[in-house]
Protein backbone atom coordinates (compact mmCIF):
# COMPACT_ATOMS: atom_id res chain seq x y z
CA UNK A 1 0.00 0.00 0.00
CA UNK A 2 1.12 3.60 -1.03
CA UNK A 3 -1.05 5.94 0.32
CA UNK A 4 -3.94 3.36 2.31
CA UNK A 5 -6.70 5.34 0.57
CA UNK A 6 -9.81 4.15 -0.13
CA UNK A 7 -9.54 4.30 -3.51
CA UNK A 8 -6.53 2.36 -3.96
CA UNK A 9 -7.80 -0.18 -1.76
CA UNK A 10 -11.04 -0.59 -3.76
CA UNK A 11 -9.13 -0.78 -6.92
CA UNK A 12 -6.10 -3.15 -5.21
CA UNK A 13 -9.14 -5.59 -4.35
CA UNK A 14 -10.25 -6.10 -8.42
CA UNK A 15 -13.50 -3.78 -7.62
CA UNK A 16 -14.67 -1.85 -10.37
CA UNK A 17 -14.08 1.96 -8.87
CA UNK A 18 -16.13 5.22 -9.19
CA UNK A 19 -15.28 8.30 -8.32
CA UNK A 20 -16.88 11.46 -8.45
CA UNK A 21 -16.17 15.34 -8.96
CA UNK A 22 -16.95 18.61 -7.22
CA UNK A 23 -16.29 22.49 -8.12
CA UNK A 24 -15.57 24.24 -5.38
CA UNK A 25 -17.63 27.63 -5.25
CA UNK A 26 -16.23 31.32 -6.43
CA UNK A 27 -16.57 32.92 -2.65
CA UNK A 28 -16.36 31.09 0.56
CA UNK A 29 -19.15 29.16 1.00
CA UNK A 30 -18.49 26.23 2.66
CA UNK A 31 -22.58 25.09 3.13
CA UNK A 32 -22.43 24.93 -1.17
CA UNK A 33 -19.14 22.51 -0.60
CA UNK A 34 -21.46 20.34 1.93
CA UNK A 35 -24.45 20.49 -0.14
CA UNK A 36 -22.19 19.20 -3.16
CA UNK A 37 -20.85 16.46 -0.95
CA UNK A 38 -24.18 15.31 0.21
CA UNK A 39 -24.80 13.95 -3.33
CA UNK A 40 -21.96 11.76 -3.62
CA UNK A 41 -21.94 10.44 -0.21
CA UNK A 42 -21.71 7.06 0.47
CA UNK A 43 -21.98 5.95 -3.84
CA UNK A 44 -17.98 6.98 -4.98
CA UNK A 45 -14.84 5.81 -3.74
CA UNK A 46 -13.59 9.30 -3.63
CA UNK A 47 -14.42 13.01 -4.96
CA UNK A 48 -11.83 15.40 -7.11
CA UNK A 49 -12.00 18.65 -6.02
CA UNK A 50 -10.71 20.69 -9.40
CA UNK A 51 -8.19 23.43 -8.64
CA UNK A 52 -9.62 26.75 -10.36
CA UNK A 53 -11.57 24.77 -13.44
CA UNK A 54 -11.32 26.32 -16.44
CA UNK A 55 -8.99 29.12 -14.89
CA UNK A 56 -11.73 30.53 -13.07
CA UNK A 57 -11.24 31.36 -9.54
CA UNK A 58 -13.12 29.75 -7.04
CA UNK A 59 -12.21 28.14 -3.34
CA UNK A 60 -8.76 26.58 -2.95
CA UNK A 61 -8.68 22.80 -3.71
CA UNK A 62 -6.93 22.01 -0.49
CA UNK A 63 -9.59 23.58 1.62
CA UNK A 64 -12.57 21.95 -0.44
CA UNK A 65 -10.93 18.90 0.39
CA UNK A 66 -10.51 19.04 3.94
CA UNK A 67 -14.31 20.09 3.97
CA UNK A 68 -14.72 16.78 2.28
CA UNK A 69 -12.56 15.11 5.10
CA UNK A 70 -14.80 16.64 7.60
CA UNK A 71 -18.55 15.39 6.01
CA UNK A 72 -16.51 11.80 6.05
CA UNK A 73 -15.79 11.80 2.40
CA UNK A 74 -12.49 10.97 0.85
CA UNK A 75 -10.96 13.94 -1.83
CA UNK A 76 -8.83 13.48 -4.64
CA UNK A 77 -6.66 16.70 -4.61
CA UNK A 78 -6.05 18.12 -7.80
CA UNK A 79 -3.15 19.89 -7.94
CA UNK A 80 -2.33 22.28 -11.71
CA UNK A 81 1.17 23.49 -12.00
CA UNK A 82 -0.70 26.12 -13.71
CA UNK A 83 -0.18 28.80 -10.62
CA UNK A 84 2.13 27.51 -8.61
CA UNK A 85 6.13 26.86 -8.92
CA UNK A 86 8.28 23.52 -7.47
CA UNK A 87 8.26 25.90 -4.04
CA UNK A 88 4.40 26.08 -3.58
CA UNK A 89 3.78 22.43 -5.23
CA UNK A 90 5.81 20.83 -2.72
CA UNK A 91 4.50 23.06 0.15
CA UNK A 92 1.21 22.33 -0.56
CA UNK A 93 1.41 18.65 -1.25
CA UNK A 94 2.92 18.49 2.53
CA UNK A 95 0.28 20.91 3.76
CA UNK A 96 -2.62 18.85 2.51
CA UNK A 97 -0.81 15.17 3.39
CA UNK A 98 -0.56 16.84 6.93
CA UNK A 99 -4.51 17.21 6.68
CA UNK A 100 -4.81 13.65 5.59
CA UNK A 101 -5.29 14.12 2.08
CA UNK A 102 -4.16 10.73 0.35
CA UNK A 103 -5.27 11.16 -3.26
CA UNK A 104 -3.28 13.67 -5.54
CA UNK A 105 -4.11 14.19 -9.25
CA UNK A 106 -1.29 16.01 -11.36
CA UNK A 107 -2.19 18.33 -13.91
CA UNK A 108 -1.46 21.17 -16.02
CA UNK A 109 -4.27 23.46 -15.76
CA UNK A 110 -6.01 25.36 -18.45
CA UNK A 111 -4.36 28.06 -19.64
CA UNK A 112 -5.50 31.51 -17.96
CA UNK A 113 -6.41 33.31 -21.27
CA UNK A 114 -9.57 30.91 -21.13
CA UNK A 115 -10.94 31.94 -17.67
CA UNK A 116 -11.93 35.07 -15.81
CA UNK A 117 -8.46 36.44 -15.31
CA UNK A 118 -6.94 36.30 -18.57
CA UNK A 119 -4.31 38.98 -18.01
CA UNK A 120 -2.82 36.67 -14.93
CA UNK A 121 0.50 35.46 -15.05
CA UNK A 122 0.74 31.99 -14.96
CA UNK A 123 3.61 29.83 -13.64
CA UNK A 124 3.99 26.68 -14.91
CA UNK A 125 7.81 26.18 -13.59
CA UNK A 126 7.59 22.36 -13.85
CA UNK A 127 4.98 20.57 -16.28
CA UNK A 128 2.64 17.94 -15.36
CA UNK A 129 5.19 14.94 -15.99
CA UNK A 130 7.57 16.25 -14.08
CA UNK A 131 5.02 17.18 -11.24
CA UNK A 132 4.33 13.36 -11.08
CA UNK A 133 7.81 12.60 -10.61
CA UNK A 134 8.61 14.85 -8.20
CA UNK A 135 5.52 13.16 -5.88
CA UNK A 136 6.66 9.90 -6.29
CA UNK A 137 9.94 11.13 -5.41
CA UNK A 138 8.80 12.71 -2.32
CA UNK A 139 6.76 10.04 -1.49
CA UNK A 140 9.12 7.02 -2.36
CA UNK A 141 12.62 8.21 -1.93
CA UNK A 142 11.38 10.59 0.89
CA UNK A 143 13.14 13.68 -0.52
CA UNK A 144 12.27 17.07 -1.96
CA UNK A 145 12.87 18.13 -5.61
CA UNK A 146 16.37 19.20 -4.25
CA UNK A 147 17.38 16.01 -2.54
CA UNK A 148 17.49 17.46 0.87
CA UNK A 149 15.41 14.82 3.52
CA UNK A 150 12.09 15.06 4.20
CA UNK A 151 10.95 15.46 8.26
CA UNK A 152 8.03 13.31 7.18
CA UNK A 153 6.91 12.16 3.89
CA UNK A 154 3.47 12.08 2.13
CA UNK A 155 1.78 9.14 1.78
CA UNK A 156 -0.34 9.45 -1.52
CA UNK A 157 -1.84 7.49 -4.40
CA UNK A 158 -0.87 9.65 -8.06
CA UNK A 159 -3.32 10.17 -10.44
CA UNK A 160 -3.07 12.44 -13.34
CA UNK A 161 -5.19 12.95 -16.47
CA UNK A 162 -5.60 11.40 -20.07
CA UNK A 163 -6.97 12.81 -23.27
CA UNK A 164 -7.91 9.59 -25.55
CA UNK A 165 -9.07 11.99 -28.34
CA UNK A 166 -5.85 14.65 -28.32
CA UNK A 167 -4.38 15.24 -32.03
CA UNK A 168 -2.48 13.14 -33.19
CA UNK A 169 -4.57 10.30 -31.99
CA UNK A 170 -1.67 7.67 -32.48
CA UNK A 171 0.52 9.43 -29.73
CA UNK A 172 -2.25 9.14 -26.92
CA UNK A 173 -1.01 5.83 -25.73
CA UNK A 174 2.29 6.94 -25.59
CA UNK A 175 1.88 9.97 -23.60
CA UNK A 176 0.03 7.77 -21.11
CA UNK A 177 2.75 5.54 -21.10
CA UNK A 178 4.93 8.39 -20.30
CA UNK A 179 3.18 9.17 -17.12
CA UNK A 180 3.01 5.85 -16.24
CA UNK A 181 6.63 5.79 -16.66
CA UNK A 182 7.20 9.00 -14.70
CA UNK A 183 5.38 7.61 -11.51
CA UNK A 184 1.29 7.80 -11.76
CA UNK A 185 -0.86 5.13 -10.07
CA UNK A 186 -4.17 5.96 -11.58
CA UNK A 187 -5.49 7.86 -14.28
CA UNK A 188 -8.80 9.09 -15.08
CA UNK A 189 -9.71 10.05 -18.59
CA UNK A 190 -11.34 13.15 -19.97
CA UNK A 191 -14.65 12.87 -21.34
CA UNK A 192 -15.33 9.74 -23.52
CA UNK A 193 -18.53 9.87 -25.89
CA UNK A 194 -16.56 8.32 -29.10
CA UNK A 195 -16.57 4.98 -28.04
CA UNK A 196 -15.39 3.38 -30.47
CA UNK A 197 -12.46 5.54 -30.62
CA UNK A 198 -11.61 5.00 -26.96
CA UNK A 199 -11.97 1.21 -27.56
CA UNK A 200 -9.22 1.55 -30.12
CA UNK A 201 -7.42 3.81 -28.28
CA UNK A 202 -7.61 0.77 -25.04
CA UNK A 203 -6.55 -1.65 -27.28
CA UNK A 204 -3.41 0.41 -27.74
CA UNK A 205 -3.12 0.56 -23.96
CA UNK A 206 -2.83 -2.98 -23.29
CA UNK A 207 -1.01 -4.28 -26.39
CA UNK A 208 1.41 -1.58 -24.40
CA UNK A 209 0.96 -3.47 -21.14
CA UNK A 210 0.10 -0.43 -19.18
CA UNK A 211 -3.28 -1.28 -17.69
CA UNK A 212 -1.04 -3.90 -15.77
CA UNK A 213 1.01 -0.61 -14.71
CA UNK A 214 -1.71 1.72 -13.50
CA UNK A 215 -5.45 1.76 -13.12
CA UNK A 216 -7.28 3.52 -15.85
CA UNK A 217 -10.37 4.97 -14.97
CA UNK A 218 -12.82 6.14 -18.11
CA UNK A 219 -14.54 9.48 -17.98
CA UNK A 220 -18.20 9.72 -18.11
CA UNK A 221 -19.82 13.84 -18.33
CA UNK A 222 -23.99 13.53 -18.54
CA UNK A 223 -25.14 16.12 -21.25
CA UNK A 224 -27.62 18.51 -20.43
CA UNK A 225 -28.64 19.75 -23.77
CA UNK A 226 -28.23 19.94 -27.47
CA UNK A 227 -26.17 22.68 -27.10
CA UNK A 228 -24.22 21.74 -24.35
CA UNK A 229 -22.93 18.82 -26.80
CA UNK A 230 -23.03 21.36 -29.72
CA UNK A 231 -20.40 23.39 -27.85
CA UNK A 232 -18.48 20.82 -26.87
CA UNK A 233 -18.38 19.66 -30.02
CA UNK A 234 -17.04 22.65 -31.66
CA UNK A 235 -15.12 24.60 -29.00
CA UNK A 236 -13.78 22.04 -26.66
CA UNK A 237 -9.99 21.12 -27.92
CA UNK A 238 -9.64 17.37 -27.53
CA UNK A 239 -13.40 16.33 -27.49
CA UNK A 240 -14.86 13.96 -29.84
CA UNK A 241 -18.93 14.14 -29.69
CA UNK A 242 -20.05 12.28 -32.58
CA UNK A 243 -22.85 12.92 -34.69
CA UNK A 244 -25.17 10.34 -33.61
CA UNK A 245 -25.13 11.58 -29.27
CA UNK A 246 -26.22 15.55 -31.17
CA UNK A 247 -29.13 13.26 -32.84
CA UNK A 248 -30.29 11.83 -30.00
CA UNK A 249 -30.16 14.59 -27.66
CA UNK A 250 -32.04 16.55 -30.52
CA UNK A 251 -34.36 13.42 -31.17
CA UNK A 252 -35.37 13.63 -27.45
CA UNK A 253 -36.69 17.24 -27.70
CA UNK A 254 -35.61 20.19 -25.46
CA UNK A 255 -37.72 19.08 -22.36
CA UNK A 256 -36.18 15.60 -22.91
CA UNK A 257 -32.83 16.59 -23.69
CA UNK A 258 -31.28 16.01 -19.88
CA UNK A 259 -32.56 13.01 -19.78
CA UNK A 260 -31.89 11.30 -22.87
CA UNK A 261 -27.97 12.55 -21.38
CA UNK A 262 -28.21 10.29 -18.56
CA UNK A 263 -29.40 7.53 -20.38
CA UNK A 264 -26.20 7.97 -22.69
CA UNK A 265 -23.99 8.30 -19.87
CA UNK A 266 -25.40 5.15 -18.22
CA UNK A 267 -25.17 3.18 -21.40
CA UNK A 268 -21.33 4.07 -21.79
CA UNK A 269 -20.56 3.15 -18.03
CA UNK A 270 -21.91 -0.23 -19.19
CA UNK A 271 -19.51 -0.39 -22.12
CA UNK A 272 -16.70 0.82 -19.97
CA UNK A 273 -17.47 -2.06 -17.65
CA UNK A 274 -17.05 -4.43 -20.62
CA UNK A 275 -13.97 -2.72 -21.98
CA UNK A 276 -10.47 -4.56 -21.21
CA UNK A 277 -8.06 -2.55 -19.38
CA UNK A 278 -10.51 -0.45 -17.60
CA UNK A 279 -10.36 -0.31 -13.67
CA UNK A 280 -13.69 2.21 -13.03
CA UNK A 281 -14.83 5.20 -13.81
CA UNK A 282 -14.78 8.48 -13.17
CA UNK A 283 -18.72 10.49 -13.07
CA UNK A 284 -17.94 14.66 -13.83
CA UNK A 285 -21.15 15.54 -12.90
CA UNK A 286 -20.23 18.81 -12.23
CA UNK A 287 -22.98 21.65 -10.74
CA UNK A 288 -25.22 18.44 -11.64
CA UNK A 289 -23.85 16.41 -8.41
CA UNK A 290 -27.71 15.83 -7.54
CA UNK A 291 -27.92 13.11 -10.66
CA UNK A 292 -24.94 11.35 -10.29
CA UNK A 293 -26.50 8.56 -7.80
CA UNK A 294 -29.06 8.33 -10.48
CA UNK A 295 -26.43 7.58 -13.20
CA UNK A 296 -24.14 5.08 -10.84
CA UNK A 297 -27.40 3.19 -10.00
CA UNK A 298 -28.48 3.09 -13.41
CA UNK A 299 -25.22 1.70 -14.58
CA UNK A 300 -25.69 -1.22 -11.52
CA UNK A 301 -22.63 0.64 -9.86
CA UNK A 302 -24.77 0.51 -6.13
CA UNK A 303 -23.96 -0.48 -3.39
CA UNK A 304 -20.45 0.16 -3.34
CA UNK A 305 -18.34 -2.23 -1.88
CA UNK A 306 -16.37 -1.88 1.21
CA UNK A 307 -12.68 -2.43 2.07
CA UNK A 308 -10.54 -2.60 5.03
Amino acid sequence: MKAGSNLEKVLEAGHFAVTGELGPPRGNNVEEVRHKAAHLKGIVESVNITDNQTAVVRMSSWAACKILLDEGLEPNFQMTVRDRNRIGLQSDLLGATALGIKNVLCLSGDHQRFGDHPEGKNVFDLDSMQWIALCKKMRDEKKFLNDKELDGAPEIFIGAASNPFGDPFSFRPMRLAKKVAAGTDFIQTQCIYNMDKFREFMKRVVDLGLHEKCYILGGVTPMKSVGMAKYMAKFVPGMDVPEEIVKRLTDAGKKNAAEEGIKIAIESIHQLKEMEGVAGVHVMAIEWEHRAKEIIEGAGLLPRPKVD
